[in-house]
């Protein structure tokens, strides 16, 4: 459960923000002053603090600064409805996540909160990079006592100890972000913020106003001056994940940060000097694409000062039972029930298996698995069966014309989708067979939507989405 206090003088506001903000997740607390709110922070230790700029006695500014100096990991968002260009640069010197004016909607609030707490638990999830993960204290960890991952460690260690610049590279679901992670944990800004920016998920028109913010009017719709991440995370750490899909204009303005710790923000002339130590990531080759002229050579090699390689888990499979007892302590932990034990056919089965989503789809395995078995143990059938080898069943659309299609044969299956889709001009793949995942995934965990988000890879709001866009539970009842 995340915390959040609301420092506000006004009781209005914080009987409102109670209501918006009245969820099994959230826990909120109020403080009408920034010296009651001061007095709350080491009692109630919250994950992130809304505080408005005027108030009686200490101000929104003045209490920022003491919270950041006891606290400087703290995330605060500051609100008010009187704002200046001077007090909104001055909020983000002093190290404010974001600056808000009122009035604003709760939708939006409840998003920018979302990002904000996100980013407190990225702070606060300490990475192991033991080879034997014995603690249960930590809530997310590398583990691995392969040569390969021996070697990872060692590079975390050496790295962390320095401010170089560190390259991390590795396929989509190696663990590239905990590595970054781990070496954060583990350095000298440690006490500060680290942000972490995923390039390839930010439309290109917007990840530079992300990264170094904006001026007011600088583009259609830049209606208030914003402070990129650069910026919040003066002193600390970045990671810029999937650097590889970032434009030329953008690895200009990363070059420049890295030679001289300065840029400007978009529409600005104004040359902003910042402390941050960048950690990036790729599953790229970003040698190939400096050859193709796709990716700036002198940014390749400020890059690529420290390189650290993840192994594909096809690579370190006598990791996979370590991996797997290790994903069903935490599975049994989130859903409070015992742990279950694993038969050695299983163990036999993950190890044989190329694991193309690596160690994300391990998980999403695992935790499938979990869900699934019946008993105390996880037998061969609780598997996805493009893991266990088993075929899709015949009166499932996904099995294609005939259901002959295996589950293990991907290219098969497509073709088949295909040949479908052409006998049926009205059809559309990805529709019906993202519409079919759904209702098989709620009916494998009997309607429970929490465990069929799980099942699926993605969040329970999400899901529901889905089940509305297809009118999938009207189905269900039907069925």
């Amino acid at each position: 459960m995340s915390k959040l206090l609301l420092i506000d003088d006004e009781e209005d506001v914080r009987y409102s923000f109670q209501r918006i903000f009245d969820s099994p997740e959230i826990e909120i607390t109020t403080a009408s002053s920034g010296e009651e709110g001061l007095k709350v922070i080491p009692k109630f230790k919250p994950d992130l603090v809304l505080m408005d700029v005027r108030m009686g006695g200490l101000n929104g500014l003045e209490t920022l600064r003491k919270i950041r100096a006891s606290n400087p990991k703290l995330l605060v968002i500051l609100m008010t409805a009187y704002g200046t260009t001077q007090t909104a640069i001055e909020a983000m010197k002093l190290g404010a996540y974001d600056y808000l004016l009122k009035p604003f909607d709760a939708v939006k609030i409840k998003e920018i909160v979302g990002n904000a707490l996100k980013a407190a638990r990225d702070m606060k999830q300490v990475v192991s990079y033991q080879p034997l993960l014995e603690s249960e204290d930590y809530e997310q960890g590398i583990v691995g006592r392969s040569t390969a991952m021996q070697q990872v460690f060692k590079l975390v260690g050496q790295v962390a100890a320095s401010n170089a610049t560190a390259l991390i590279t590795g396929e989509s679901g190696t663990g590239k972000e905990l590595v970054a992670r781990a070496i954060y944990h583990h350095s000298e800004r440690a006490a500060q913020p680290f942000l972490a920016v995923n390039c390839a998920a930010i439309p290109e028109q917007l990840l530079e106003s992300e990264l170094f913010g904006h001026e007011k009017g600088s583009f259609t719709g830049a209606t208030n001056q914003r402070v990129g991440k650069f910026e919040q995370c003066n002193k600390g750490t970045i990671f810029l994940d999937e650097i590889g899909d970032m434009t030329p204009a953008t690895q200009t303005k990363i070059l420049r940060v890295l030679q001289s710790g300065t840029f400007e923000r978009v529409g600005g002339n104004q040359p902003i000097q910042v402390d941050v130590r960048v950690i990036a990531a790729t599953n790229k080759p970003l040698e190939a694409a400096v050859a193709a002229k796709q990716f700036r050579e002198d940014l390749f090699y400020r890059l690529n000062v420290v390189r650290i390689p993840i192994p594909p888990l096809r690579e370190r499979a006598d990791d996979i039972p370590l991996l797997v007892n290790y994903f069903l302590e935490k599975n049994a932990r989130e859903l409070q029930r015992p742990p279950k034990s694993v038969a050695a056919s299983v163990i036999k089965t993950l190890e044989k298996y190329h694991w193309p989503g690596n160690v994300r789809e391990l998980e999403n395995a695992i935790r499938r698995a979990h869900v699934m078995a019946k008993g105390d143990a996880i037998l061969s059938g609780d598997l996805p069966p493009e893991i266990s080898g088993q075929t899709v069943g015949v009166n499932s659309p996904i099995a294609g014309v005939g259901g002959e299609a295996a589950a293990t044969d991907a290219a098969a299956l497509a073709r088949q989708l295909f040949l479908w889709a052409r006998r049926d001009p009205k059809l559309k793949v990805i529709p019906a067979v993202e519409r079919e995942l759904v209702i098989q995934a709620l009916k494998e965990t009997n309607n429970n939507q929490v465990h069929a988000a799980k099942l699926l890879g993605i969040t329970r709001a999400t899901l529901r989405k889905r089940i509305d866009k297809f009118g999938i539970q009207r189905e269900l009842n039907v069925r």
